[in-house]
């Protein structure tokens, strides 16, 4: 079924294509401006259209587009009555609405047909030209514009659906299983390899001048930044500038098609001789379980990157780190370990992200430790 005007009706909100006379009035409960008079649907019911889409297109084996445009501290009503006229459109099909009140507003474009990928960079050109017309370069500035596909394909331009496009239904419940999850399990591996925690504490002490944990920051959901635990692996006051440039070597490389794939420095003169043994068997990592405790990793998630990593991210890329919380381990872990390339890693996470399971919680767990033994990649 493709959505049409009076379909969207029946959901509660006129939808149409033109903005003929866009006024926008003040919602004090959100402190944002609200198109009033408009074709412009509230977020409940873009979601819910978006969730219908979503659907469609998977029985259909179809395809549709839907493009994203965030103001950050968008409160100004002339910046978001210029967003939306720039956001017009001929196809009565199409529907324009709040992904997110007050700071997104998008558009899904129905039936995007086997030609998607060069029409999805034909209608980002088309409307940020259009945003740059109307809008100053400070407003601009503020802007991103994102287009993304369902269902997501390889060969496509634009990025795969965010994660909060799922009902929010379902997505808040998976979020307390899986918090439940995480809370549990830490707890209970925490007690379990107590001895083993102790042990590994006092083989670092001894072996190696320093503190017994590494502290670091890492990159976690929403792009927050939280301190990682790690049993200390490298000698104090080792120098960073080592690892940056593999790092930066590396995602330039998968980027530009190059075949480096995503294993841990060999030969580091940083890490002392207990801290390989520890690398090797991933036993440096038991102190994230507090992580996970704490609320700023899960078990199951994307690696959680270092901030010099997230600057050579390129848009797509930043998915991994906006819609799904960071984890011990994860689907690339345990389906390539170190062995792929860092395009293919995070298109693993963005796969995760898209589709949130405990069930698929569970089954990554079960693997890990054949995964670890195994040391597929590990070094």
């Amino acid at each position: 079924m493709v959505l049409t005007p009076a379909t969207a009706r029946s959901l509660g909100r006129e939808v149409g294509v033109h903005f003929p006379s866009i006024r926008l009035r003040h919602d004090s409960k959100s402190a944002a401006y609200v198109p009033h008079g408009t074709h412009v649907v509230s977020q409940a019911v873009f979601r819910s259209v978006l969730f219908r889409e979503c659907r469609r297109a998977e029985r259909s084996n179809g395809a549709f587009m839907l493009l994203l445009v965030t103001i950050e501290g968008g409160n100004s009503p002339g910046q978001w009555r210029q967003a939306i006229a720039a956001l017009s459109s001929r196809r009565e099909t199409d529907v324009v609405g709040w992904f997110e009140h007050g700071r997104t507003v998008g558009v899904i474009l129905p039936e995007a047909g086997p030609a998607h990928a060069s029409a999805a960079r034909a209608i980002e050109d088309r409307v940020r030209g259009e945003l740059a017309k109307r809008l100053d370069s400070a407003s601009m500035s503020r802007m991103s514009i994102s287009v993304h596909l369902h269902p997501a394909s390889p060969q496509a331009a634009g990025e795969p659906l965010p994660a909060e496009a799922l009902p929010g239904e379902r997505r808040v419940a998976t979020r307390i299983l899986k918090r439940a999850l995480d809370i549990v399990g830490s707890a209970a591996l925490l007690t379990l390899f107590s001895p083993v925690l102790l042990t590994v504490a006092a083989v670092v002490k001894m072996t190696s001048p320093g503190p017994i944990f590494f502290r670091q920051t890492r990159i976690g959901r929403g792009s927050r930044n939280f301190t990682m635990l790690k049993f200390r692996t490298m000698y104090t006051n080792a120098d960073s500038a080592i690892h940056r440039e593999y790092v930066n070597a590396f995602i330039k490389a998968s980027g530009n098609g190059g075949g480096g794939t995503m294993r841990k420095m060999a030969h580091d003169p940083r890490i002392t001789p207990v801290g390989r043994v520890l690398r090797k068997t991933s036993l440096d990592e038991l102190p994230q379980f507090i992580n996970t405790l704490r609320g700023d990793m899960s078990l199951v998630g994307p690696r959680p990157p270092l901030p010099y990593e997230v600057e050579q991210y390129k848009a797509w890329h930043r998915r991994r780190v906006l819609d799904a919380k960071p984890g011990i381990t994860g689907l690339w872990q345990v389906t390539g370990r170190s062995r792929t390339t860092f395009d293919d890693m995070v298109r693993l996470d963005l796969r995760y992200a898209k589709t949130p399971s405990v069930w698929t919680d569970i089954k990554i767990l079960l693997a890990t430790p054949r995964a670890v033994i195994s040391g597929n990649g590990a070094g």
